[in-house]
């Protein structure tokens, strides 16, 4: 007995500290390249930083086109030359109940911008903001889906990360 009132205290305190976190979904088109990288370069981050605790962090697509899907073995393979494993990840769809569940919706470019944008029907509470927006440019972080170039994709995910980051906690 003693056991399961214990196993409900620590479920009711795991609720309590997702309530209290801030909860930030990165998001592009599939879900297989750029937005699992940027959730995985950002998870390193907190981690780095012992702010895990602080934040909860996902990644969704705007399209339906790889659902289920693993991420793609050029971000698996980026990922993990700084040793980052996005393991048991599978592509998801954003939906639209996913505005009231989250604080901030980082897109990677500004067309991922406009299908959030159809998906929420609306931004109220500014909660959508483009990745590199958070270094000042308004450029795209390129797909490289279609360049091949996970470099480029990353070292703008990264830039763009720890700008983020540093922004959330007061450090900029």
């Amino acid at each position: 007995m003693q056991s399961g009132i214990a196993d409900v205290l620590h479920l009711i305190r795991r609720i309590f500290e997702y309530r209290n976190m801030i909860k930030i979904m990165f998001v592009c088109h599939g879900n297989i390249c750029r937005s699992p990288m940027a959730e995985f370069v950002f998870k390193d981050i907190l981690k780095r930083e012992g702010r895990e605790s602080d934040f909860f962090v996902a990644s969704s697509a705007t399209s339906c086109e790889e659902i289920g899907n693993s991420v793609h073995h050029g971000t698996v393979r980026k990922l993990a030359q700084y040793g980052i494993s996005c393991a048991g990840k599978r592509a998801v769809r954003l939906r639209k109940d996913d505005y009231d569940n989250y604080d901030l919706f980082i897109g990677m470019d500004s067309y991922n911008i406009v299908n959030m944008l159809k998906i929420f029907c609306d931004d109220n509470k500014n909660k959508v903001h483009t990745m590199l927006e958070f270094i000042g440019s308004k450029d795209d972080v390129a797909d490289p889906w279609y360049t091949g170039d996970f470099d480029k994709t990353y070292d703008d995910i990264k830039k763009g990360c720890e700008a983020l980051f540093k922004q959330l906690c007061g450090m900029q």
